[in-house]
């Protein structure tokens, strides 16, 4: 099933200079696999195409349960040179997890299911 990231992860963001660090964090050892399966660095490039001017490189963090993103050339020259609204990247962190990736069902937590459409309209 297709879901945001949000339904199954957090993450926090912020800058390194012209670049930004992205951490993305799963609950669990099954949920992890999925997003170290799925969420490539070419996926989060290609997600962040508008902002991320340069490559972006994936570091794992398996003990705990995370990976960590660094998109080079997304501040517009970083926080004192910038002039972008989000010059330390804070946002990106949100950004990120709106990224959408195929996640076994049972994997979802309760409550975590997208709403099905109603086929009545109602």
């Amino acid at each position: 099933m297709k879901i945001a990231l949000e339904k199954i992860a957090h993450a926090r963001s912020g800058d390194k200079g012209d670049a930004s660090n992205v951490g993305l964090i799963t609950d669990s050892d099954e949920l992890y696999e999925v997003i170290r399966r799925e969420v490539t660095a070419a996926r989060v490039k290609e997600h962040f195409r508008d902002i991320c001017r340069g490559e972006v490189d994936r570091y794992e963090v398996p003990n705990l349960r995370a990976l960590n993103f660094i998109l080079h050339d997304s501040l517009g020259g970083g926080g004192t040179e910038s002039l972008l609204t989000d010059a330390q990247g804070k946002t990106h962190a949100q950004g990120l997890l709106r990224m959408e990736i195929e996640v076994p069902e049972t994997l979802i937590p309760d409550g975590q299911l997208p709403d099905e459409p109603n086929p009545e309209g109602a």
